[in-house]
C-alpha cells in the first residue's frame, strides 16, 4: 500500500469513526428551558425523508378496505439505528394534496353559492370544480422542518382523508377527520400499523419516536389539532392550534344568519369540501354522491341558517370531554375569516375542564404563530419532559397595537374589565349618541336595507337612510376594551325576514391604504332576527311586530386612542358577509328598548375619565 493509499484509508476510517461517534453522542440540547439547535441535527443533507401509509379504523370511501393516511416524515439521520428516540411535532392538513395552480380556484366565485336572493329562498346549486392531485411530495410538507428538526424533533405531516395521497373522503368536520390523526399518533406510539406503500403489506415502524407527540397548524390545520385532541388519543401531549375552527356552524353562520367567512362571499361547507377533495379520482364520484350531496348539501340549510344536529356534530365543544392535551391557543383579534369567537370559546371550555392552557392573541388578521420562544418552551416541557416552569408562565399574552412583542396578562378578559351599558339616542338623521343614561322619550328610528352600501360607506355617510349610527364623545384619553361586547335591540321589520349587522368602529375612518387592520373596525357581529329566541328554531317575523334580538359581537382586546370616538353602526345586509336580498326592507329600532354593553378596563369610571374634557 502506498503512502497516499494509507493516508486515504486512515482518513476514511477516521471520518467513519467520527460520524459513528457523532451519531452516538448527538442528543437534544436545552438552555433556559428551550430546545437549542443541535449542530449534528442541522444539516438538511443528513435528514432522512420518508413516506408511508398508516391504516385507520374506518372506511370512508366505501371500497371495503380500511382507509390509509399518507404520512411524510423528516428526521435526523442519527435516529436511523433506533437508539436515539425523539418526540414528534405533527401537523395534518387537507391542503397537502393541492397543486399550486389549484389555489387560484380559491377565489373563483363561480364555485360559491349565489348570495343575491331573498332570505329564506332556496338558492340555485352552484358549480363544482374538479381538482388535480399531487402524485409526489405533499404540498408544503416541509415548511416546519428547519424549525423543529435541528432542535431535536421529528417532523411528521399527513394528508387528511380524501385529500392528496390519503384514502377516504373529506367530511369537513366529520368523525373520520378526527380519527385519521388519531391513527397516525397511534402508529407513532406503536399501536397502529403503517405500511411502506398504499396497498402493500410491508410494515414500517416508528422506532425513533419516544412516544410523545405535539401538534400545531393554522386554520383548518389548527382545527385538526383540536379534532385529534378531542379523541383523547394517548401520546398527544400538547397542541398549538392557530386560528382554528372549533365550530363549523359559527364559521358559516351567525346567530341563525347565513354568513360567509370574510373574503369568501358565498362559501359554505360543501364549497370547502370541493376545494380540498383532491384524493383518488376513481373514488370522487362516490364520495360526492355519498358525502357532499347526501350529507353536506342535504343538511347545511341555507334557507333558515338554523343550528341542527348536522352542525352540532361538527362542533368540537361537544367532544371536549376526552381531551387531556395541554393547549397553547393563538389567534388574531382582526381575523374576519376564522373569527375570535372560535378560539375563545374553546379556550374557556378547556380552562374550565382544568387542562393546562395558555392564550396568545395579536392585533393582526388570519394566522400568526405565537413567538418561537413560547412554542419552544411549550414543546420542550410537554414533549421532552424538561421542567422549565412553562406551566407557571403568564397565562395570557397579547400583542398591543403598534408593537411586536406581547404583553403578559393574568387573564383574558382583563380582570379589571367591566361591562358598561350604553343607551341609544338619535334624531331624524339616524345619527345619534351612545349615552350612559336611558332616554324614555326617544323616537323609533327606521332605516332601509341596501347592500350596495358597504359598512365603510355607512360608517362615513352623513345621511342615515340606510343605517343607525350612535357615537360616543371624542376620547380625551386612551381607553382599553377587553372581552366581548353585547347588543340588545328591540326591532321590527316590514318583511318576514331580514339581515341584521352590527359594527363597532373607531372614527374618524382612516385611509385603509395607510392604516393598520385594527384601526377602523373594532369588532362586529351578525344575527337573524327570526332566531331571537333560539338559534335552532327561527320563526318568520310578523311585519310591524317588535322583537328583542340580543347577541354578542366578536371578542376583542384593543386600546382606542385619544382623539377617536366609538361608533355603533347598525344596519341590515353586510355586502362582505351576508346574503344580499333586493334593497327595500325596512328595519325599525325602538331606542327605548335597546342597549349596548362594552367591556371597558376600569369600567364606567374609566369611560367617564376618558371622555371628560
Amino acid at each position: 500500500m502506498s503512502g497516499k493509499q494509507f493516508l486515504l484509508t486512515m482518513l476514511c476510517g477516521s471520518l467513519y469513526a467520527f460520524n459513528t461517534l457523532s451519531a452516538q453522542i448527538a442528543q437534544p440540547i436545552f438552555r433556559n428551558g428551550e430546545a437549542q439547535i443541535v449542530p449534528e441535527f442541522s444539516s438538511s443533507e443528513n435528514w432522512i425523508k420518508e413516506e408511508l401509509w398508516v391504516e385507520t379504523t374506518f372506511d370512508s370511501d366505501g371500497d371495503g378496505l380500511l382507509d390509509r393516511m399518507h404520512v411524510f416524515i423528516t428526521r435526523p439521520v442519527q435516529t436511523e439505528n433506533g437508539d436515539l428516540k425523539l418526540p414528534v411535532v405533527y401537523t395534518t392538513s387537507p391542503y397537502y394534496g393541492l397543486k399550486l395552480w389549484a389555489l387560484l380556484g380559491l377565489f373563483d366565485k363561480k364555485y360559491n353559492w349565489d348570495v343575491k336572493h331573498e332570505i329564506g329562498d332556496t338558492p340555485k346549486m352552484h358549480k363544482h370544480p374538479s381538482r388535480g392531485t399531487r402524485d409526489k411530495r405533499p404540498f408544503m410538507a416541509f415548511y416546519m422542518d428547519n424549525t423543529w428538526v435541528p432542535r431535536g424533533y421529528v417532523m411528521v405531516y399527513s394528508s387528511s382523508p380524501g385529500t392528496g395521497l390519503s384514502d377516504g373522503a373529506p367530511t369537513v368536520g366529520g368523525e373520520n377527520e378526527s380519527l385519521a390523526p388519531k391513527a397516525v399518533i397511534d402508529w407513532l406510539c406503536g399501536r397502529a400499523k403503517g405500511y411502506s406503500t398504499r396497498t402493500g403489506n410491508t410494515e414500517v415502524f416508528a422506532k425513533w419516536c419516544n412516544g410523545k407527540v405535539g401538534m400545531t397548524g393554522t386554520s383548518y390545520d389548527g382545527t385538526l389539532c383540536i379534532a385529534a385532541a378531542t379523541t383523547g388519543v394517548q401520546g398527544l401531549e400538547a397542541i398549538i392550534p392557530v386560528a382554528p375552527v372549533t365550530s363549523f356552524y359559527q364559521y358559516y353562520r351567525s346567530n341563525g344568519l347565513v354568513r360567509s367567512p370574510g373574503g369568501y362571499l358565498g362559501e359554505d361547507i360543501d364549497v370547502l369540501y370541493d376545494f380540498i377533495h383532491t384524493g383518488d379520482k376513481s373514488k370522487r364520484n362516490r364520495n360526492n354522491r355519498e358525502v357532499r350531496d347526501s350529507i353536506l348539501v342535504k343538511n347545511l340549510d341555507r334557507e333558515t341558517g338554523d343550528y341542527n344536529a348536522f352542525w352540532a356534530s361538527r362542533d368540537y365543544l361537544n367532544q371536549i370531554d376526552q381531551m387531556h392535551a395541554a393547549m397553547l391557543m393563538s389567534h388574531g383579534f382582526n381575523d374576519w375569516n376564522v373569527m375570535t369567537e372560535q378560539s375563545y370559546r374553546f379556550y374557556v371550555a378547556a380552562k374550565e375542564k382544568g387542562l393546562p392552557v395558555q392564550l396568545y392573541y395579536h392585533q393582526q388578521d388570519h394566522g400568526g404563530d405565537p413567538p418561537m420562544t413560547m412554542m419552544n418552551r411549550w414543546f420542550t416541557h410537554y414533549l421532552h419532559g424538561v421542567d422549565n416552569g412553562v406551566q407557571n408562565d403568564a397565562p395570557v399574552q397579547i400583542v398591543r397595537e403598534f408593537e411586536t412583542n406581547p404583553t403578559a396578562y393574568s387573564m383574558y378578559p382583563d380582570s379589571l374589565a367591566e361591562q358598561v351599558t350604553f343607551y341609544l339616542q338619535s334624531d331624524n338623521s339616524n345619527t345619534g349618541q351612545l349615552q350612559l343614561t336611558s332616554n324614555v322619550n326617544s323616537q323609533d328610528i327606521t332605516f332601509i336595507d341596501d347592500y350596495h352600501f358597504s359598512g365603510e360607506d355607512l360608517a362615513t355617510a352623513t345621511s342615515g337612510e340606510h343605517r343607525l349610527l350612535c357615537l360616543s364623545p371624542v376620547l380625551e384619553k386612551d381607553m382599553r376594551i377587553s372581552g366581548t361586547a353585547q347588543i340588545s335591540l328591540r326591532l321590527a321589520s316590514n318583511k318576514p325576514a331580514a339581515n341584521l349587522s352590527v359594527w363597532l368602529v373607531a372614527l374618524p375612518w382612516e385611509d385603509e391604504k395607510t392604516t393598520e387592520v385594527y384601526e377602523n373596525i373594532i369588532t362586529r357581529g351578525w344575527a337573524d332576527p327570526q332566531n331571537h329566541q333560539s338559534i335552532s328554531e327561527g320563526q318568520a317575523l310578523i311585519p310591524g311586530n317588535y322583537y328583542q334580538v340580543s347577541f354578542e359581537l366578536m371578542p376583542d382586546d384593543q386600546i382606542i386612542p385619544a382623539g377617536q370616538q366609538l361608533g355603533l353602526l347598525i344596519f341590515s345586509s353586510d355586502s362582505e358577509f351576508t346574503l344580499l336580498p333586493d334593497p327595500g326592507t325596512e328595519l325599525t329600532i325602538d331606542l327605548n328598548g335597546s342597549y349596548f354593553s362594552l367591556p371597558i378596563v376600569g369600567g364606567k369610571e374609566a369611560y367617564e375619565q376618558a371622555t371628560i374634557k
